[in-house]
């Protein structure tokens, strides 16, 4: 599966939860970064090649920091002038239907904060349903939101969890299967450089990748054991 990753913000440089983002791409997945104010700071959209560029690609996501319960400007100025009619709707516009669709959003305040009753009064499924529509209405699947919460305040660990966490969203056709995600880490596992290792490393490596082999392999057969109760 491509994954063209189209990323909105005005200050990426300056931005550590963006740097993060970019750092944490796995580099042995068909992953395109495409940040749009790098490519156009004069701000005219090259629409032909943005659409060529769509279509070359399988899942579209959009990752921008939340700005007043939206995107920045230029992610707004993209949708108005590259997802055009005859192009992504309309009687011939199918350049999308079909593809799958999500939201990278890097969001200031607290999980909590976004449900009903938290301080900002609506979960992010609410607050994206202009996304939601926008995928309906082209044709694209549109996928959980991945919501990324005061990473300011994250430590190390944490990081790392959401480094794989962000890694399976972008690559899994469904990354909340345990099966998917078990079998996407033993994949990134054996694609690992030894060289770049500690040598005291690589055994250990080794034999996470055969227990997590072994592991699935006895979930598969419990499963077969009990769909044929």
């Amino acid at each position: 599966m491509r994954t063209l990753v189209i990323v909105s913000h005005p200050d990426i440089q300056g931005s550590s939860s963006q740097q993060f983002l970019k750092e944490s791409l796995p580099t042995h997945e068909k992953i395109t970064f495409h940040h749009l104010e790098e490519w156009y700071p004069d701000g005219r959209i090259d629409c032909i090649a943005e659409q060529k560029l769509i279509q070359e690609h399988d899942r579209i996501i959009f990752q921008f920091p939340l700005y007043w319960y939206s995107s920045p400007a230029m992610l707004k100025q993209w949708q108005d002038e590259v997802l055009t009619e005859s192009f992504a709707f309309g009687v011939h516009g199918t350049a999308l239907r079909g593809k799958s669709f999500g939201l990278v959003l890097v969001i200031g305040n607290s999980e909590k904060a976004y449900q009903a009753g938290g301080r900002e009064g609506f979960s992010l499924s609410a607050i994206t349903i202009p996304f939601q529509a926008m995928a309906k209405k082209v044709g694209m699947h549109f996928l959980k939101p991945f919501g990324i919460y005061q990473f300011q305040y994250m430590d190390e660990p944490t990081k790392w969890k959401l480094l794989i966490q962000y890694q399976q969203y972008l690559c899994l056709e469904d990354s909340d299967s345990l099966k998917e995600r078990e079998e996407w880490l033993i994949r990134a596992l054996t694609a690992t450089n030894l060289a770049t290792l500690p040598k005291e490393a690589a055994p250990i490596l080794e034999e996470t990748i055969t227990q997590l082999v072994h592991t699935r392999s006895e979930l598969d057969e419990l499963k077969l054991y009990l769909e044929g109760m």
